[in-house]
């Protein structure tokens, strides 16, 4: 090799070694896999382009992100899977299909309770499952002392709004009760709340308000971000009304967190790309992103929320176990369709 040529390659390593953008052929990418809607991840993966100059190709994966990588093997060009939920993130991580990563920075930036000790995932928002009850037939006073064991009380009989049980926003809510209170009374819960119901549990989170404004329902179980939607009149002057007619709970007792998160893929080509991808969504620029993109709660301490989330009141997490809920997730969908509770 001349010197000169050695002289280029030489600085090109240092360039790969440093993370820094090449540009032109060959510039530094990283490729997300994601259940996430492209549309809300955009502006955090141009804004990180914009501050490396890595290039980020998204995929968008409805269903079957798990079973896709295993397909692809070591030929994946995954770099980053970033999925809702803990149970879909958890199914990764109990297939191998994402790798330990060691970060100053995010161990930093996420607290310990909202990563994998051993560096396999780490959340980047979180979602709470709150009650949403109506403004007009339910007093404050009685709405802010509300709590799901509540809503299966019969002072709600035919008053409950919901979606499918085996939604994994509400699988997690169950398998935090399970967790707090045990398989047995779970399943008196569920037969009791099923028996609460004003319709069959389905639809989604903005129906359960939409749904209150029309009178069929009281209550209900919604996640917070949903009404920042509808009140920020995002989704028009319709969805708004429905988020002005119910008044956001956050229940007596600590709310049902789930998680957002991201994980390197086990077959990375681009691993460094990959990490500082995720370093990136853990920093304060992107963490405020989080929060008034979609109206999610920030992991990053510090981190202002939205200021129509943080008129719904402190969130005070029900603390529990990610790998736990995870665990109970197939005990809980069992139960729910042992009693019906869809049909």
């Amino acid at each position: 090799m001349s010197c000169f040529r050695r002289a280029v390659f030489l600085a090109a390593s240092l360039l790969l070694l440093l993370g820094g953008p090449l540009g032109g052929a060959g510039a530094a990418e990283v490729n997300v896999y994601t259940t996430r809607e492209a549309g809300l991840l955009r502006p955090l993966t141009d804004l990180f382009t914009e501050r490396t100059g890595i290039q980020v190709r998204t995929v968008f994966v409805q269903g079957g992100l798990a079973e896709r990588l295993e397909s692809e093997g070591r030929r994946s060009p995954a770099d980053v899977a970033i999925v809702v939920d803990v149970g879909n993130l958890m199914e990764l991580v109990d297939r191998g299909l994402t790798q330990p990563v060691e970060s100053a920075a995010l161990e930093a930036a996420i607290p310990a309770g909202l990563r994998d000790a051993q560096g396999r995932w780490f959340a980047l928002s979180t979602r709470a499952r709150a009650i949403y009850a109506s403004r007009e037939r339910v007093p404050e006073g009685e709405a802010q002392g509300l709590t799901y064991e509540a809503l299966a009380e019969p002072r709600w009989r035919g008053k409950v709004c919901v979606r499918s049980g085996q939604h994994p926003y509400n699988t997690a809510l169950f398998s935090i009760l399970m967790i707090q209170h045990g398989e047995a009374w779970l399943r008196d819960y569920l037969t009791r709340l099923k028996a609460n119901l004003a319709r069959r549990a389905a639809g989604g989170d903005r129906e359960v308000a939409r749904d209150i404004l029309a009178g069929v329902c009281d209550v209900g179980l919604a996640n917070t971000y949903y009404a920042g939607l509808m009140l920020s009149g995002r989704g028009g002057e319709e969805q708004k009304r429905w988020g002005e007619a119910v008044r956001v709970v956050m229940p007596a007792g600590g709310t049902a967190v789930n998680i957002s998160a991201g994980a390197v893929a086990r077959n990375a080509p681009n691993r460094a790309e990959a990490v500082r991808l995720l370093e990136f969504m853990a920093s304060p620029e992107a963490q405020t992103l989080y929060a008034n993109g979609n109206f999610e709660n920030p992991v990053r301490p510090g981190t202002p929320t939205n200021p129509i989330v943080e008129s719904f009141g402190a969130l005070t997490p029900r603390e529990v176990s990610m790998a736990e809920v995870a665990a109970r997730r197939a005990a809980v969908s069992r139960i729910v369709d042992e009693v019906g509770f869809d049909r």
